[in-house]
């Protein structure tokens, strides 16, 4: 049997399941998100947006916007590499980029920490709306951030837990490749006997299965190190020659993730208090035995590609901007388009309010009001991003060309 015609018998009975499913993956899932709570979107309609005023975002006034502005325009030369017809958004969103051309060739001219300058061109070339899901205008937000970790170009004492690089005999099959009424979801197997078989686990890759394919990148220290990264999706690996080596993820192997922390908390190893992203490192580090049993049960393992330049990279495909680039629910939120974000600091009630830009997405980040934090790299960005778990709101900033349009169809 050809592996077409294999797919087409595999996948006609799941063609029905993920139909049903009330969601599916993002696109181009280029990063595992810190432990939160998986969130499913709340309906399949849009999210519902409000038009309102620049005075009426809390803290306005009060943020330093030009911090954002690396991130801003990062993000418009990515957007205007596509044609002026291109959507922007789901369903066209946010327009087309031609609409987005105007607003940024004003950012681009702006002179750097200049926060009124930035002000006044976000006044004048864009309108904010209210986001909400039609119920309420409240949701959740994380953090995540850039791990770092001390490894090796070749598996020597001390350095052993491996990083893997894309497996050669993994298959990637996107769904609407087959029919159009199928969700926008990619499956990842082995071809066995011309049928497509799900890609091994975790467990079964620490037992060697896929030792002899040659893909060990590099050789980390600490294997719980080596398992955060894979929730991160990035990092930054510091060699014995003081040299570092930047990773970022390339796939998955589509198996389920599963929240060991929730775990940690439901047998009582840890308070659901205390279950901070640190204070699960801690304990993993502490009881090596039991911490191995616990990594396996989340048979996603996750594939690293090395990374030239600036990074990490995002899903849109720019290097994130630390304290200024959001996940976000692509289903929903336009990447690339700039949010006003009011939460609050981690772990506290301190307000939160800045401008960040909507540069990346995460298999936990779903929902019409939904996001991640990125704190940056190494750890004091892990003291934030760890206890980071907030209530909060945001505002999608949308060209007034756009928004124009908004109001007349409305």
């Amino acid at each position: 049997m050809s592996l077409r015609r294999a797919l087409r018998v595999w996948l006609a009975p799941l063609g029905l399941i993920f139909l049903l499913a009330s969601c599916g993956q993002p696109p181009e899932e280029k990063a595992d998100k810190p432990e939160a709570e998986e969130q499913q979107p709340d309906e399949a309609a849009p999210a519902l947006l409000t038009a309102t005023s620049f005075d009426r975002l809390p803290g306005w006034q009060e943020d330093n916007v030009s911090a954002a502005l690396p991130a801003l325009r990062a993000s418009c030369a990515r957007l205007l590499r596509a044609g002026d017809d291109r959507q922007v958004g789901p369903h066209g969103l946010a327009g087309q980029v031609v609409d987005w051309r105007q607003p940024c060739a004003a950012l681009a001219g702006l002179p750097a920490a200049d926060d009124q300058a930035v002000r006044k061109v976000l006044e004048a070339e864009f309108r904010p709306f209210v986001v909400s899901t039609g119920r309420q205008e409240e949701g959740l937000f994380t953090g995540y951030y850039e791990a770092a970790l001390k490894g090796s170009l070749t598996r020597q004492p001390g350095y052993s837990a491996p990083l893997y690089g894309w497996p050669k005999d993994a298959v990637t099959v996107r769904l609407k490749d087959f029919r159009a009424d199928l969700p926008r979801q990619s499956l990842v197997g082995r071809v066995i006997d011309g049928r497509l078989r799900p890609y091994y686990a975790r467990k079964e890759i620490d037992e060697g299965a896929l030792a002899d394919q040659n893909l060990e990148m590099l050789w980390v220290t600490d294997p719980v190190d080596s398992f955060f990264l894979h929730i991160q999706g990035s990092g930054q690996v510091k060699l014995p020659d003081g040299s570092t080596i930047r990773v970022g993820y390339a796939g998955s192997n589509g198996q389920p993730f599963y929240a060991i922390g929730r775990a940690l908390i439901d047998e009582g190893y840890v308070s659901r208090a205390n279950a901070s992203m640190q204070a699960i490192r801690a304990w993993l580090r502490a009881n090596p035995e039991k911490a191995a049993e616990l990594m396996q049960r989340n048979r996603r393992f996750i594939f690293f590609r090395k990374i030239d330049g600036p990074g990490p990279i995002g899903a849109q495909g720019v290097a994130l901007t630390p304290a200024r680039s959001l996940a976000v629910d692509p289903d929903y939120i336009p990447l690339g388009a700039p949010l006003w974000l009011a939460t609050s600091w981690p772990g506290s009630d301190k307000p939160l309010r800045r401008l960040m830009v909507a540069q990346d997405t995460g298999s936990a980040i779903k929902g019409k009001v939904r996001g991640d934090f990125f704190w940056g790299s190494g750890e004091a960005a892990l003291a934030q991003a760890g206890g980071m778990k907030q209530k909060g709101r945001y505002w999608l900033l949308l060209p007034k060309a756009v928004a124009a349009r908004r109001e007349i169809t409305s």
